[in-house]
C-alpha cells in the first residue's frame, strides 16, 4: 500500500472516518477537513499518527503532512468518500468499495453532528474569523504559483544584473531572460482571474463566472481613444485599478446575484439567463463603480503611507516594514510598482523599496531561529535548507509559504524582525533604490549616493531581531517534536 494512501486510512481512523468528513481540501502544507462532529475526532491519537507533523483545530481541522505530501493524501481521502476533492461529501457516503451500512442509528447520528455542527459553527462566527477564513481560502491555493513565479523573479533579477554588468553577453542570454520572465508573468499578469476563481469558490459563485469578472479588470480590449472615465477623478481608467481588493468586492457581489437569480428563474432558462444578467451587471458595476472606487481608496492609501513615511521617520518605517509581509501574503504588493517607478521618474530613486525589502530580512531571521530550535524536526528543517538560500536573495514566498505562516507565530515575529529593519533605514532616511525587481542582498547593487552601508545595517537588524523574536516567543511547541522524514 502506498505510504500517501496508508496515511489518509490513519487519518480517517482518528477522526470517525469518512462518514464523519463534510468536506476535504489542501492548502501548502495542511489537509484541511471539515468534520461533521468535531467530538468525535480523537486529536490527540491524531497527533500520534507517523507522518503527521501537527494538528490545528479552527473552522477545520487542519493536518499538517508536510509540502509534496499533502496533495497526494488529500485526494487519497477524496478518492476514498467518492467525489472529487472540493466537493461536499454525503453524509452517508462509505469507503469505496465496502458495504453503506450505517444502521439504525443513521437519524440519531444525523440529529447529533447536527448538533455540534451548529455549536462549532457559532462558537466560530465571528467577523475576524470569517475574514480571515475567507483570505485563506481565496489565497492559499495560489500559493504554489506564487513559490514557483517569486524564484523565477529571483533568476531572472540575477541574470539581468550580471547582463548589465557584463559578466553575461550576447543574444542567447537576453532571450532566455526574456521567456523565463513570460513564465513568470503568467501569475502576475493574470492574477485578478485566478482571484476571481478562488473567491466564486469562497462566496458560492460559479467559478468560471468569478474568473470572467476578474479578467474585466483587466480591461482587454479597450482603444485609447475610446477610454473608459474613472467616474472618481475624471481621469481615464486604468486595468487592474483597484487591485485584487477590487476584484474580490466584485465577485462577493456577483456570488450574491447570482444566488438570487437561481431562486426567481425558471429551470429552462436558469443555466443561459442567470449566467447572462450575473456577468452583465456585476461587469458593469464593477468598470463604472467598483474599479474607480478601489482604485482611489488604494491610491490615496499609498499616498497616505508615502507622506507618513517623510514625516515619521524611524516608526514609519517600523510599520511599513512591519506590515509588508501581510501585503505579500495577500498579493497585495504590486500595487506598490507604479509608486515605486514614478518616484524614481520624478527623483532618480525610490526610498519606500529599501524599508520593505526588510520583510524578506525578518523571514531569513526567523527561518535561522527554527533550524536553531527545532533542529529535531527533519522535514521542517528539510525545508529551511531549501528555502533560506533564495530568503537571503531577497525571494520570501518559500520561507512565507512553506515555513513561517503554515506555523502561525513565526510569521508574526518574523514581521517584528522586519519591523525593526524597517525602523533603522527610516530612521536614516533618503535611503532610495535605482530600480525595481532585486531584494536582499541583491539590492546593496542598487542602492544610490553610497548608502548601501544604512541598507545593510537594516538588513542585519531585521536578521538579528526577525531571530531574537522567534527563538523567545514564535517557536509553536509542535514544531520542535522529533519528526523524521517519511
Amino acid at each position: 500500500m502506498a505510504k500517501e494512501k496508508e496515511l489518509a486510512l490513519e487519518i480517517l481512523d482518528t477522526i470517525g472516518g469518512i462518514q464523519n468528513v463534510e468536506l476535504v481540501t489542501h492548502c501548502m502544507t495542511r489537509v484541511r477537513l471539515t468534520l461533521r462532529d468535531e467530538e468525535t475526532a480523537n486529536i490527540e491519537k491524531l497527533k500520534k499518527v507517523p507522518g503527521v507533523l501537527g494538528v490545528i483545530v479552527e473552522s477545520t481541522l487542519q493536518v499538517i503532512v508536510g509540502p509534496g505530501l499533502v496533495g497526494k493524501v488529500a485526494k487519497e481521502i477524496a478518492e476514498i468518500s467518492g467525489v472529487e476533492m472540493g466537493e461536499p461529501i454525503p453524509m452517508n457516503a462509505a469507503p469505496q468499495g465496502t458495504a453503506n451500512d450505517l444502521g439504525d442509528n443513521k437519524k440519531e447520528a444525523a440529529r447529533v453532528a447536527a448538533e455540534n455542527k451548529e455549536k462549532y459553527k457559532k462558537r466560530n462566527d465571528t467577523p475576524i474569523k470569517n475574514f480571515l477564513k475567507s483570505i485563506s481560502h481565496i489565497f492559499i491555493p495560489l500559493a504554489p504559483a506564487f513559490v514557483a513565479a517569486g524564484l523565477l523573479a529571483g533568476i531572472t533579477a540575477v541574470i539581468s544584473n550580471f547582463i548589465t554588468a557584463g559578466y553575461l553577453a550576447g543574444d542567447g542570454w537576453l532571450q532566455f531572460n526574456l521567456i523565463l520572465n513570460v513564465i513568470k508573468n503568467g501569475v502576475f499578469s493574470y492574477m485578478a482571474i485566478f482571484v476571481g476563481i478562488n473567491s466564486a469558490r469562497e462566496f458560492g459563485a460559479s467559478p468560471s463566472l468569478g474568473g470572467l469578472i476578474g479578467g474585466a479588470t483587466l480591461l482587454t480590449g479597450m482603444k485609447p481613444e475610446l477610454p473608459i472615465m474613472n467616474l472618481f477623478t475624471g481621469e481615464p481608467l486604468i486595468a487592474g485599478q483597484g487591485g485584487i481588493i477590487g476584484v474580490v468586492l466584485a465577485v462577493w457581489i456577483l456570488s450574491i446575484i447570482e444566488k438570487k437569480l437561481h431562486k426567481i428563474m425558471p429551470d429552462s432558462i436558469d443555466l443561459i439567463v442567470t449566467s447572462l444578467l450575473s456577468v452583465l451587471v456585476t461587469g458593469l458595476l464593477t468598470i463604472f463603480l467598483i474599479m474607480p472606487f478601489a482604485g482611489f481608496v488604494a491610491s490615496n492609501l499609498l499616498i497616505a503611507v508615502n507622506w507618513i513615511l517623510s514625516v515619521g521617520g524611524a516608526l514609519a518605517g517600523f510599520v511599513l516594514g512591519g506590515i509588508w509581509l501581510v501585503m505579500v501574503m495577500l498579493g497585495l504588493h504590486h500595487i506598490m510598482t507604479p509608486i515605486h517607478i514614478e518616484l524614481i521618474n520624478q527623483t532618480g530613486v525610490t526610498v519606500l523599496l529599501p524599508i520593505l525589502a526588510m520583510a524578506g530580512a525578518g523571514q531569513v531571521g526567523a527561518a535561522l531561529a527554527l533550524w536553531v530550535r527545532c533542529y529535531k524536526n527533519k522535514p521542517l528543517t528539510n525545508i529551511i535548507k531549501g528555502a533560506l538560500p533564495v530568503g537571503v536573495m531577497g525571494i520570501g514566498e518559500p520561507l512565507i509559504y512553506g515555513v513561517t505562516l503554515p506555523l502561525g507565530k513565526p510569521f508574526v515575529t518574523a514581521c517584528l524582525g522586519a519591523a525593526f529593519g524597517g525602523a533603522v533605514i527610516g530612521y536614516f532616511g533618503n535611503v532610495g533604490a535605482i530600480a525595481i525587481g532585486a531584494t536582499g542582498l541583491e539590492m546593496l547593487l542598487l542602492i544610490a549616493d553610497g548608502k548601501w552601508w544604512i541598507y545593510l545595517l537594516g538588513l542585519l537588524t531585521a536578521y538579528f531581531f526577525g531571530f531574537l523574536c522567534t527563538y523567545l516567543f514564535g517557536v509553536p511547541k509542535e514544531a520542535r517534536l522529533p519528526k523524521e522524514v517519511a
